[in-house]
């Protein structure tokens, strides 16, 4: 059992809570196809420049796509767990952007977006994108360039940019209503409701932090799959 249980937010509640972060934290200009394409367009431009600048890549080097894929994975894990569901000294904009804002805007019965200007409410601002890429990809592509190779260091950036935008898209998809096509999908709806398990608010920083595929989350015994 959890020590703390917290009680389902009403839907007047969850009302509330949508209007004042519509108010609060969304400008009138703020359109969230481009915030989208905003992500995906940074997204692909440095996966294309990547491939691009590969050469004679060797065997061993194409190692690097998946122990970054598991890197990526555990890496959103943790940063879920202890960063977005914890206040952290020097990160409180990720956790109140997260755990006080993305929570209140949805919980397990309330996980649709209204329309695309709801966007704002689920994609990563691009200042928190930028720090993402300059704290966990920039550090690790110089060293891996400096120490092993730099074919390397580029299928780490790749591999870690494609993950990135995987992410991004699936968290978005799990908030469209449930008659879009993209629920129709294999697979999907059991990952969805994975996330859905995650917004319940006895659950949320207990269970399921992985967006997109919950090996972490099985691996360190945090998935629920109710």
């Amino acid at each position: 059992m959890h020590a703390k249980v917290k009680q389902f937010p009403s839907d007047r509640a969850v009302d509330n809570a949508r209007q004042q972060f519509r108010n609060d934290q969304i400008s009138p200009t703020y359109r969230g196809e481009w915030h989208l394409a905003f992500t995906c367009t940074l997204a692909l431009a440095v996966i294309i420049g990547s491939s691009m600048a590969l050469h004679a890549v060797q065997a061993l080097e194409w190692l690097a796509v998946p122990v970054t894929w598991l890197y990526a994975n555990f890496a959103e894990w943790a940063g879920h767990r202890f960063v977005m569901h914890r206040p952290v000294k020097g990160l409180g904009l990720v956790y109140r952007r997260h755990a006080l804002q993305h929570h209140r805007f949805f919980t397990h019965d309330h996980m649709e977006i209204d329309d695309a200007r709801d966007f704002k409410a689920v994609l990563f601002p691009p200042v928190l994108v930028s720090f993402f890429v300059c704290a966990f990809f920039a550090p690790i592509f110089a060293v891996l360039a400096w120490s092993i190779s730099l074919n390397v260091a580029l299928l780490f950036l790749l591999t870690g940019m494609v993950y990135f935008v995987n992410y991004e898209l699936f968290h978005l998809a799990y908030h469209l209503k449930e008659d879009h096509w993209v629920h129709r999908l294999p697979g999907f709806h059991r990952l969805a409701q994975l996330h859905t398990t995650h917004h319940d608010p006895r659950l949320m920083a207990h269970k399921n932090f992985n967006i997109s595929y919950p090996f972490t989350d099985w691996l360190m015994r945090t998935w629920d799959r109710r």
